[in-house]
């Protein structure tokens, strides 16, 4: 038995009154495991394990399914799955770490940059803009992250002018002619993109980004992730129908 805070990621049905419970926990990564009972309404378990809550588990731990004993809830994430729009793109956030991350690889970072997503993602806080810092987060843990510090190319003193997908990062002036997929990066811009990269959201107290500057960073990420990443996020079409709106 093993005392683990976690975050839950995603619940599927097992058995008639069984679920999986995904979580990532501060202890050890990421981690599956059988909460009993979960599926019947008046169940104790049922309250403690829906998606994107913060809790306390009792969890016994095997090579395979552990299985979750008991909960208690520490920020139960309430005001995201009251809002379809929140919740969409906490399921993305959550379906992509499943993605991207080793099970029982700890990495405390990343939990907390979890944490403090959801918790800003509760306040009034824009969630495109916390889904794209946390995104950028993921892809270093994937060993894709684009190049941002400098042109990739190399060129440390020439003026960033864009971004490449095929080049895996951001381009100078002297570079961008060479380039095909070229997308134009305002200075203001490509601060924000090096920043959302680079920084976490615990160290940033007020985000007003422009609406479209953050659509560009959204449409670049999304063909950067099409070219580097290449498994499929289910939950993807349902965030793309929900911005159609």
């Amino acid at each position: 038995m093993e005392q683990v805070n976690g975050i839950i990621l995603r619940t599927q049905d097992y058995g008639e009154t069984n679920k999986i419970i995904t979580f990532l926990t501060e202890e050890y990564g990421m981690i599956s495991a059988v909460a009993r009972g979960a599926k019947k309404s008046k169940s104790r378990m049922a309250a403690v394990t829906q998606p994107f809550i913060y809790g306390q588990y009792l969890v016994y731990l095997s090579k395979g399914l552990g299985t979750v004993h008991q909960g208690e809830i520490l920020h139960s994430m309430r005001h995201i799955r009251e809002d379809i729009v929140k919740t969409a793109y906490a399921t993305y956030m959550g379906e992509l770490t499943t993605k991207l991350v080793n099970e029982r690889e700890p990495n405390r970072p990343l939990f907390n940059e979890l944490l403090i997503s959801f918790e800003r993602m509760e306040e009034d806080v824009p969630p495109l803009a916390i889904s794209l810092m946390y995104e950028l987060k993921l892809y270093h843990i994937g060993g894709f992250a684009p190049v941002l510090h400098q042109c990739v190319n190399g060129h440390e003193n020439e003026p960033i002018a864009g971004f490449s997908v095929k080049e895996g990062g951001v381009v100078c002036q002297q570079c961008k002619y060479r380039v095909s997929d070229l997308f134009v990066l305002s200075p203001h811009v490509y601060h924000v993109l090096r920043l959302m990269s680079s920084r976490s959201l615990a160290n940033i107290k007020d985000i007003s980004i422009k609406e479209d500057s953050l659509n560009l960073i959204k449409t670049i990420l999304e063909q950067y992730y099409d070219y580097y990443g290449g498994m499929t996020i289910k939950s993807k079409r349902f965030l793309d129908q929900i911005h159609l709106f």
